[in-house]
């Protein structure tokens, strides 16, 4: 062995950090993440561990409305990714193809993958620890089709970025949704966040559903202005992420950026 193959190589790898934010954000926004998502769980069993009743109810149904967030965001990007996999990115838009009829048919595998995968948590749910996602009521049929929008506003956004810059993007598939996750107030209220996050979060569509459905588990009363407040803020942010999805599609094309998006 030659310790300056070893540090040639070793120097190679870590000039792609220079002007890489997806692995800046690999060494230092995922260890912070998961530092302030677990220090805020902290905080909010220790200051209200007395006033949760049965907070297993709480987490299990916090997972798995988040995970269906997760999915119908997947559904959107990871159907694009695997067009730009398989090289066929510019032949789809070669066709007579819109960017709407595309979209349309990301969202619809989106809801696919979202029934898949609640079917599956749910009956695991109630096999192995014996709860009951639907003890939420009819509140949950709501509380899914709000948190489908964010993951569809979160994925178009994702798709775009993805387009614009290419391979450098793509592990924002995997990692954009959970960016949003702090202010998601998934398995805590917003009144643990400091002071000057929570107006990012109120901006946040999924925080009023996560703060609804803890409202309903814990006999808290109707939830009905966070669904309101979601159902807002998930139609101004879709329409936006939408938009930005044609202007950036409208840019790559211009630009030639579809025949050498993933090359």
């Amino acid at each position: 062995m030659k310790l300056h193959r070893i540090l040639a190589l070793l120097a190679r790898h870590l000039y792609l950090y220079r002007r890489s934010l997806p692995r800046i954000m690999e060494i230092f926004y995922w260890p912070f993440l998961d530092l302030v998502i677990w220090g805020f769980i902290t905080i909010y069993l220790a200051r209200y561990q007395t006033q949760i009743p049965g907070f297993v109810a709480f987490f299990l149904g916090a997972l798995i409305l988040w995970d269906m967030l997760f999915r119908a965001q997947q559904g959107i990007t990871i159907s694009f990714l695997e067009e730009l996999w398989a090289r066929n990115l510019m032949n789809l838009f070669a066709s007579p193809l819109k960017p709407s009829e595309f979209l349309v048919a990301t969202m619809a595998m989106s809801i696919f993958k979202v029934t898949c995968v609640s079917i599956i948590m749910s009956l695991c749910a109630l096999l192995f620890y014996s709860y009951n996602v639907f003890m939420i009521g009819l509140w949950l049929i709501p509380f899914v089709l709000n948190l489908v929008l964010t993951g569809w506003v979160i994925g178009v956004f994702t798709t775009s970025l993805i387009m614009r810059f290419g391979q450098e993007a793509e592990v924002l598939a995997w990692s954009m949704v959970f960016l949003f996750q702090p202010i998601s107030c998934v398995f805590y209220p917003m009144e643990v966040l400091p002071g000057w996050l929570k107006p990012v979060a109120w901006a946040n569509p999924a925080s009023h559903i996560f703060e609804g459905m803890r409202a309903v588990l814990g006999g808290g009363g109707s939830p009905s202005m966070s669904l309101a407040w979601a159902v807002g803020l998930n139609g101004l942010l879709l329409v936006a992420a939408v938009g930005w999805f044609y202007r950036t599609f409208a840019y790559c094309k211009d630009q030639g950026l579809l025949v050498r998006i993933g090359e």
